[in-house]
């Protein structure tokens, strides 16, 4: 057996970082080329939103399966096949000769994408000690933004008529995770991740049937679906809204998506920060605090009711930030809301929470392109996607009942 250092467990957690970033940058890459790639099929904006229906309900098929694959098989094996299953399809996206051959690709690149979550957090679970994990998985998580901040850029520089077209991305991206795959082999060669480091758990866990039929469990699920819908929606439609809908060229588009994403990190990481403030100095439990953080976001994205009466421009981008920062300010919230359930099942909770709101969310993106062809406009989509959140402020208040105090001595 292989002797590590102290700082191995950080390095792992660094490569999680990076296989969030992939994974992110296989998504968007269609989002960023949608308006070459609809004209150059001739697609119609319903049938644009198909293409993202069909990569979501391949996700919460692949939310449940490798859920319950992750507790099974070793993650030595799983992960990379995961990954090397989703950066394939990303590959073979851009050799695709028609809608239907695109339309199949994003299928099979949403049901392997699914994978990362739940090998990523059962390996967070089994590297990383208690104390240490919120920290590695705010590591993990931001991921999601580096990768859309740094795809727009590469994209940008790509699709020009010297090096090839919106196809050329997708084989560059898809291929930039296989190289991954040999980094993981490397770093596990000994075939193990670690000794699995103590857990906190409940004196007295309950049965996962028994969590599943809770008022909990269903205000999460009603969380998540606001929280989904707003990030999804814009990540989605946000190019389209910005060079179909408002005029801006597509440089301009790509270069605002990477500031977009930019300011999603900076919503995640002061979610955190402000968080922690709370607790420290404003006395308020972990619970409470994630709870006024969410509200909090909330009224960021709320910001999306002044589209449909602002023009190209400088107030136009900055009500677009502010609701960036507010989309992914959501979701540190909702994974602690998550891991207050069950320490014992929080892996299947999550694959099963994700299989959820994957399945209700995804013919949003149907229903959006329809709107979208009725009305010329993206503007209600993209107002009803940022008031979406306030269903996980209701939830929470009528459905999440207070019980004893959790692991660290605070009621919820």
């Amino acid at each position: 057996m292989l002797a590590r250092a102290s700082t191995w467990k950080w390095w792992v957690t660094c490569l999680l970082l990076l296989a969030t970033t992939i994974n992110y940058m296989d998504r968007v890459t269609l989002a960023n080329a949608s308006v070459r790639v609809t004209q150059e099929f001739g697609l119609s904006e319903e049938q644009y939103g198909n293409l993202e229906l069909a990569f979501g309900w391949a996700f919460a098929l692949g939310s449940i399966v490798f859920g319950f694959l992750a507790d099974r098989f070793p993650l030595y094996w799983l992960y990379p096949v995961t990954l090397a299953g989703w950066s394939v399809m990303g590959m073979i996206s851009g050799w695709t000769a028609d809608y239907t051959q695109l339309l199949l690709c994003r299928t099979l690149l949403g049901f392997f994408e699914a994978g990362h979550w739940p090998c990523a957090l059962k390996t967070t679970l089994v590297v990383l000690t208690e104390k240490d994990r919120t920290m590695g998985n705010s590591v993990l998580q931001s991921g999601a933004s580096i990768g859309a901040i740094i795809t727009p850029q590469v994209m940008k520089w790509l699709m020009t008529d010297e090096l090839g077209s919106w196809r050329s991305a997708f084989v560059a991206v898809g291929a930039f995770g296989l190289l991954w795959v040999v980094i993981w082999l490397w770093m596990m060669r000994d075939g193990r991740l670690g000794d699995t480091p103590v857990r906190a758990r409940s004196a007295m866990p309950l049965a996962l049937g028994q969590i599943l039929v809770s008022r909990r469990f269903w205000a999460l699920a009603l969380l998540i679906t606001g929280t989904q819908s707003v990030w999804h929606i814009y990540r989605v439609w946000l190019m389209k809204f910005l060079q179909t809908g408002r005029g801006y060229s597509e440089e301009a588009a790509l270069n605002f998506q990477s500031a977009y994403y930019v300011s999603t990190d900076v919503g995640c990481f002061l979610a955190g920060a402000f968080s922690l403030w709370l607790v420290r100095n404003k006395g308020l439990n972990a619970h409470e605090a994630r709870r006024s953080i969410y509200f909090g976001a909330c009224l960021l994205t709320s910001m999306s009711l002044s589209l449909p009466w602002l023009s190209r421009g400088p107030i136009l981008l900055v009500a677009l930030l502010l609701i960036g920062a507010g989309a992914l300010a959501l979701f540190p919230c909702y994974y602690g809301f998550v891991q207050e359930l069950s320490a014992e099942h929080v892996g299947r909770l999550t694959g099963l929470l994700s299989m959820w709101v994957w399945a209700v969310t995804s013919p949003l993106h149907k229903l959006f392109g329809w709107i979208a062809d009725s009305t010329k406009s993206y503007d209600a989509g993209l107002v009803v996607a940022g008031l979406a959140p306030w269903l996980g402020v209701w939830a929470m208040k009528t459905l999440w009942v207070r019980q004893s105090p959790d692991v660290d001595g605070a009621a919820t």
